[in-house]
């Protein structure tokens, strides 16, 4: 029988167009398919784990290398990922092994480099050998193994690989791989007893007999077992030897004991790092109200008509009550389902909701996982999980980075809080869009999407207005509970009348007083982290700059440090101004850090929590902070806009936002919406449950129009004049937009090179092209930043125009000058 030649398209993890062609060795044939890994060398010493992509018997024009190693007996990608991965190219400008470097956990990317090894028994010979030959090997004798790059510092020249051949031929030495798979099983030991003593009773009397005369311990573990166990009704009855040696307050020499007598085996056994505990309630159970039923029933209805519908209903509506029905519908088809969330802090927050109804059918993926875990996750969804008898997650919750998954019957896409701008991915590429690219997964595996939201993004109520999503919406709080009273405070009258007290007016200061003395808690919104968000002199105005960034340092006062929150550079804090030498150094503005210290000092009896990026860096910190507060440890939360988003408390009665002013001023034309959102979402914190609850808006300008929508929670008075400004000035829901960043770390270069990119645009696309201009932070990282607007208008082909942009890139890429100036594309940025 003709043995076929096989070639694989291999997608490696690497910013470059395409796929690369190898060939499969032919004892491999009967084994390869699409989706596995694989080994390969690419260029002269370089090996990557890729993904084949195809299969085919097209032999190429040149001569391809053949793969090194199959590293899955099964796929663990599947062809509707490689079809998605592709869009996401296509659609977000970059490359598709981009694309897959973001989707794979890292646990399934092998850390791989070429080793080589003197062969068994050989000893440098001078007559042998010549001069690079002995070096090398002599080398190897006190090494053992040393690395393709290391011989090429050796010897002194680049390209080491024919001396390495030749060497190799002659048997001198040879290649050892060292391509590491990431994952790595986690493994327990179980304790059972020996068939011999669970079938013969009378031999377990006699053991009892010897055990209790001399071996005391080893007799209180075996009682342990037994009565565990329900001897000897349960045959297969097995426990984890950590738990057994516990529950005994044995030692591990008892069971040692036990083994070596016959009495226990003991077995290593594949167990899975996500324990969840199993369902309690049906979703049956859940009782809607009469809107709730309305929503549910409309929601229904519009999937007959459109793939997406939005579900537009106001804080502590009841949406999530809406999704565990929808959920349930979807798995009575068969179905998988994705939640998706846009902070960690919001999936702890939720999954005990959703493991309520539906126990270990409900599974995690985020980037608080350590690698092993999220792999462990990844394989459970591609039916390749190390643990046989570990039940399949039907439901994934998580962040952005769960749409990756491998799933193949995905049925229902829920995205709550659809508008909050943490769905963007923002650096390295791909700079997508969850919510976005959720709604193209859904169209690959013909599911249907809910998007969540008491204040919409405007381009999705657009959407929803206009016909193209479905809309359902929640008027009403669930049980009838009233929205928040919302009292607008003028600070400018505060600090008239001196009854400021730090950052606090006065107002804010009695309702907590009241709501502490009540027994009630209160949430305070700070969207600045760190202590204070610049040192400054008062003499001569100084303020300490970041040396990679152009932005001033903010002040930590945990760490005693001045930090950039852009690099991650921080220094000391100076003693004394840089430039004219005098002590009288302030600080200026506030973040969650002051805050916190200032609540501690006015409220001294009050437990206070901060939560923002510094408080919950390590794995279990959102767990905590979030739990304390449910669990009435803390009594006040402070924190940035983690806290805005969608966490459900009981008894918080006083929220209070510190300052309106930074948000509404900033210079973005999204500016308004999301100050909008992120008052009205922080608002909802306030009575939830019980009664009505109580917020406070502090403002310099308190008769600023959004903060009156905020005030009579009126969303479409905010929408309405934020579409008449954004058709007038050409940006989404009418135009496109495409954010082109253009860095280097010379000044001049960039200056040059970004006006020589932006003429070739012009000529293309005339007065849809703004800039090239400076944006607020113009240099970060040692590298200087243009940028360039490219508005594109709905109604003429995206994928034509983006064609036509790839090729003014193309053609900008042939210019010498330039071929070191970085180009990024950011397709609809937020």
């Amino acid at each position: 029988m003709e043995r076929k030649t096989l070639f694989a398209d291999i997608l490696l993890p690497l910013p470059v167009k395409g796929t690369f062609t190898y060939r499969i060795p032919y004892q491999l044939n009967e084994f390869v398919m699409a989706g596995q890994r694989v080994a390969v060398q690419f260029g002269r010493k370089k090996i990557y784990s890729g993904l084949i992509k195809n299969l085919h018997e097209n032999v190429p024009e040149y001569a391809p290398k053949y793969i090194l190693h199959l590293l899955d007996e099964n796929a663990v990608s599947n062809e509707i990922q490689f079809r998605f991965w592709e869009w996401i190219s296509n659609y977000y400008l970059c490359s598709e092994g981009q694309v897959m470097n973001a989707a794979l956990p890292s646990a399934m990317k092998l850390a791989s480099e070429s080793n080589v090894v003197l062969s068994p028994g050989f000893k440098p010979d001078t007559n042998l050998l010549d001069e690079h030959e002995f070096k090398l090997t002599e080398a190897l004798l006190t090494k053992k193994r040393l690395a393709v790059g290391d011989i090429s510092k050796l010897l002194g020249f680049q390209n080491v690989l024919p001396l390495l051949k030749k060497m190799i031929d002659k048997n001198y030495l040879f290649m050892e791989e060292e391509l590491k798979d990431g994952f790595k099983a986690k493994k327990e030991k179980y304790v059972s007893l020996s068939q011999t003593f669970y079938e013969d009773e009378e031999k377990m009397k006699l053991l009892m007999d010897s055990l209790s005369s001399r071996s005391f311990k080893q007799l209180q573990l075996l009682m342990t077992f037994l009565r565990l166990s329900s001897y000897p009704e349960n045959e297969d009855f097995e426990i984890k030897q950590n738990e057994l040696l516990k529950l005994s307050d044995a030692g591990a020499s008892a069971i040692n004991s036990l083994v070596g007598k016959g009495v226990l085996n003991v077995e290593n056994k594949i167990v899975s790092r996500l324990d969840f505990k199993p369902g309690e309630a049906k979703s049956d159970e859940i009782i809607l109200s009469s809107h709730q039923k309305q929503a549910l029933d409309k929601i229904n209805s519009d999937f007959e008509k459109h793939n997406v519908v939005l579900l537009h209903g106001v804080t502590s509506s009841g949406k999530t009550e809406i999704f565990i029905k929808l959920i349930q519908k979807a798995l009575d088809q068969g179905k998988q389902i994705l939640y998706l969330l846009p902070e960690i802090a919001l999936t702890i927050h939720i999954i005990h909701r959703l493991q309520k109804y539906f126990g270990k059918r409900v599974g995690v993926y985020h980037s608080r996982y350590n690698p092993n875990e999220r792999a462990e996750v990844w394989r459970n969804i591609i039916g390749v999980d190390a643990d046989e008898n570990k039940e399949k997650y039907d439901i994934i919750l998580g962040p952005r980075s769960a749409m990756f998954l491998p799933f193949s019957k995905l049925g229902l896409i829920i995205i709550d809080e659809e508008h909050d701008s943490s769905y963007k991915q923002f650096d390295p590429a791909p700079r997508y869009n969850a919510r976005d690219t959720a709604i193209y997964l859904a169209h690959l595996h013909k599911a249907k999407v809910v998007l969540g939201s008491a204040t919409p993004s405007i381009e999705s109520y657009f959407n929803a207005m206009n016909g193209k999503y479905g809309y359902a919406v929640l008027t009403q709080r669930f049980g009838g509970i009233e929205m928040p009273v919302i009292t607008v405070v003028d600070m400018k009258g505060e600090r008239r009348r001196k009854t400021l007290r730090s950052n606090f007016s006065s107002v804010l200061m009695t309702k907590i007083g009241k709501a502490l003395l009540d027994g009630h808690q209160a949430i305070l919104f700070q969207n600045r982290r760190g202590f204070s968000l610049r040192l400054e002199c008062m003499q001569c105005n100084w303020v300490p700059q970041c040396k990679n960034c152009d932005v001033t340092l903010t002040y930590h006062k945990n760490s005693e440090l001045l930090k950039c929150h852009y690099c991650g550079y921080s220094t000391s804090i100076p003693s004394s101004c840089n430039d004219c030498g005098s002590n009288d150094i302030r600080m200026m503005g506030f973040g969650t850090e002051k805050v916190e210290e200032d609540l501690e000092m006015l409220f001294p009896e009050a437990k206070v929590a901060r939560m923002d990026l510094d408080s919950t860096r390590k794995k279990n910190a959102f767990q905590k902070i979030i739990g304390d507060f449910e669990g009435r440890k803390t009594n006040i939360l402070t924190g940035t806009q983690m806290v805005t988003k969608g966490l459900d408390f009981d008894n918080v009665h006083v929220v209070g936002v510190l300052s309106t002013d930074n948000m509404l001023s900033f210079p973005d034309f999204r500016a308004h919406e999301k100050s909008f959102q992120m008052m009205a979402q922080v608002a909802g914190r306030a009575g939830r449950k019980g009664q009505q609850g109580e917020v406070v808006l502090q403002s310099w300008n308190p008769e600023h129009p959004i903060i009156k929508n905020v005030v009579f929670n009126d969303y479409e008075g905010m929408y309405k004049s934020q579409l008449h400004e954004r058709e007038k000035f050409r940006y989404p829901p009418f135009y496109r937009l495409i954010n082109i960043k253009i860095k280097h770390k010379d000044f001049k270069v960039l200056n040059k090179g970004a006006d020589v990119f932006g003429n070739i645009l012009k000529s293309k696309f005339g007065n849809l092209v703004y800039g090239p201009e400076f944006p607020m932070v113009a240099r970060v990282r040692l590298y200087f930043i243009k940028q360039i607007l490219l508005k594109l208008p709905k109604g003429r082909s995206q994928a034509e125009m983006k064609k036509v942009l790839l090729q003014c890139l193309d053609e900008y890429r042939k210019l010498a000058a330039y071929k070191s100036v970085l180009i990024q594309f950011d397709v609809d940025p937020v």
